[in-house]
């Protein structure tokens, strides 16, 4: 399995931005693709952004133009780069893994982080 420790969440003004890091840990990188989810409370979670193994980068519509994805596989992690937030972005976002390959509609990891809370006030 691969460990994820998210960090970066935090408190912000709607229109604010923050970056959420994730350091992974375990497997060899380019074997399997990381992104971001994010959970309201009591509701399925949502896939917002992927890099898969082999670099393509896909994002959720609800958040496209918004928020951006990147990896780097040298000191294995990725970010999720967030702009313009809305109070609608208040959840809690996981970073995950998925061994192989994947895109953002089909994102269905085999690892969890333990996730990182963004709250977005009016």
């Amino acid at each position: 399995p691969v460990q994820l420790a998210e960090s970066g969440g935090g408190s912000v003004q709607s229109g604010g931005s923050l970056r959420l890091s994730c350091a992974a840990s375990g497997g060899t990188p380019t074997d399997y693709s990381l992104g971001w989810f994010r959970q309201y409370p009591e509701k399925e979670r949502e896939a917002v952004a992927v890099v898969a193994y082999g670099g393509e980068i896909t994002v959720a519509d609800s958040v496209k133009g918004r928020f951006g994805i990147s990896r780097d596989n040298t000191q294995n992690r990725v970010y999720l780069q967030m702009n313009s937030l809305k109070p609608d972005d208040t959840a809690m976002y996981y970073c995950a893994a998925e061994w192989g390959w994947c895109d953002v509609t089909n994102f269905d990891p085999d690892d969890w982080g333990r996730g990182t809370q963004v709250t977005v006030s009016s």
